[in-house]
């Protein structure tokens, strides 16, 4: 996991790079590379941003996530605009679609692996006790059997 500053830094330096190749692109293939960094500087600093995690004045980090997310979503709009542009709408909804596609595997998969670990937990749990109960019940039986074998040693007199 990131840091702030450096999930910052990733997103602008991102940024720049896929602005330089947007600039100087010769087809969309080529954006491939720069693309994939920036959506992913995205998802790292999406990641810092919602496990909190930024210290120091509360103005200055709003205003730089602001700004970072400004300029992300204008480099998004730019990007859309380029594949309509190059008369690559099918790619471009396609493209979109394999995201939407990923995200809910992702989420399912996650949700599988909570409930994998409830589950988990619960059998532990279990165990824990079942042998928590067995142990009690041989105490309760160890108990009785010593106050029986007293009680038997009262009644012969030491004779038994």
């Amino acid at each position: 996991m990131l840091d702030p500053l450096t999930a910052l830094a990733a997103v602008n330096t991102a940024v720049k790079i896929t602005k330089a190749a947007i600039n100087t692109c010769q087809n969309l293939s080529s954006l491939a590379g720069p693309l994939s960094q920036f959506f992913s500087a995205k998802e790292e600093a999406i990641k810092v941003v919602k496990q909190g995690g930024f210290k120091g004045s509360a103005m200055a980090k709003a205003i730089e996530l602001e700004m970072a997310i400004k300029e992300m979503q204008d480099l998004e709009k730019s990007i859309s605009d380029l594949f309509f542009s190059a008369n690559e709408t099918d790619l471009f909804r396609k493209i979109k679609a394999r995201a939407t596609q990923i995200t809910s595997d992702q989420i399912q998969a996650e949700k599988r692996e909570r409930e994998a670990a409830a589950r988990h937990k619960k059998d532990v749990d279990e165990v824990i006790t079942f042998v928590l109960m067995m142990l009690v019940f041989g105490a309760l039986l160890g108990f009785l059997g010593w106050l029986i074998f007293e009680v038997m040693q009262q009644q012969c007199g030491g004779k038994c």
